[in-house]
């Protein structure tokens, strides 16, 4: 009976009257930091749950549908990607995911949130333990005032944010934007979280009426993840030079027999959206 059991359900959209709910085992800890409440969760059905201010970040069961699209889309399309930055990300699931590719030799990690780290080393070592590779450097500061520090610096820079509320909301913005095209090198592809195409058209719209205005290619693409609120979350691509399908060479350093989700496959398939979605961008 649903009424003796425990449940959480996910808070983002709940007043536009849509959420998910989770059947949990227990809460295994639960902290308030000087940014959110983070609280690590254990579900019934999906393993370990990662709330940030009551919002789904992940789960064990899927989060390599997120963290393998986020990370190998630009990584398989840049000919040679040597350093890499990600602003956010705190789990390790992107970072997990980027030093599969060998040619990186360096990962900035930009986490405004160190309790966020913190705790997925702790309950999360499947993503996590990512962080102790020697190739990467975390940097505990805002993502966009440290973006603002570093010019014609990185190859690839991927955005892992929450939703653009709280901390995330600035990730959202022009000047954002502006701020990675000129800390990318010449040929250089940012990659970001950007909501899903069927509850968050606004938010979709609002970022390609600027990024097509500063980047040469702006592209979206999706993945499907069962356990947030659409099941679907998409990314936009902006690059400077390289084009997601006509430049897509899959690297040979990726070991696709590791891989869950990715393929060259739903690499192409990916970037092909719904007729409404289409007029997003």
């Amino acid at each position: 009976m649903k009424d003796k059991e425990v449940w959480i359900e996910d808070q983002y959209g709940i007043d536009q009257g849509r959420s998910l709910e989770i059947k949990i085992l227990k809460s295994i800890e639960k902290i308030k930091s000087d940014f959110q409440e983070i609280e690590i969760l254990e579900s019934k059905y999906f393993g370990k749950v990662l709330l940030i201010d009551g919002i789904i970040m992940l789960t064990e069961a899927d989060e390599f549908c997120y963290h393998e699209m986020i990370a190998h889309i630009p990584l398989c399309v840049h000919p040679q990607a040597k350093k890499v930055l990600v602003i956010g990300g705190g789990d390790g699931g992107t970072v997990r995911e980027i030093l599969k590719h060998q040619e990186v030799k360096e990962i900035d990690v930009c986490e405004i949130d160190s309790a966020v780290i913190e705790l997925s080393k702790k309950h999360l070592p499947n993503l996590a333990n990512s962080f102790g590779d020697k190739r990467v450097k975390i940097y505990y500061q805002d993502g966009s005032k440290f973006i603002q520090e570093y010019k014609n610096e990185y190859d690839v820079i991927i955005v892992d944010s929450s939703d653009p509320i709280g901390p995330a909301e600035v990730l959202f913005k022009r000047e954002f934007y502006e701020d990675m095209y000129l800390a990318l090198k010449k040929e250089g592809i940012v990659v970001t979280q950007a909501e899903s195409f069927f509850y968050n058209q606004e938010i979709i719209r609002s970022l390609f009426s600027f990024i097509k205005e500063i980047y040469p290619i702006a592209e979206y693409y999706y993945t499907m993840v069962p356990t947030y609120p659409s099941g679907v979350i998409g990314f936009t691509f902006c690059s400077k030079k390289y084009h997601p399908i006509k430049d897509f060479s899959l690297e040979k350093t990726l070991d696709l027999k590791n891989l869950k989700y990715y393929n060259p496959e739903i690499h192409y398939s990916s970037f092909v959206l719904p007729n409404f979605a289409q007029k997003l961008k």
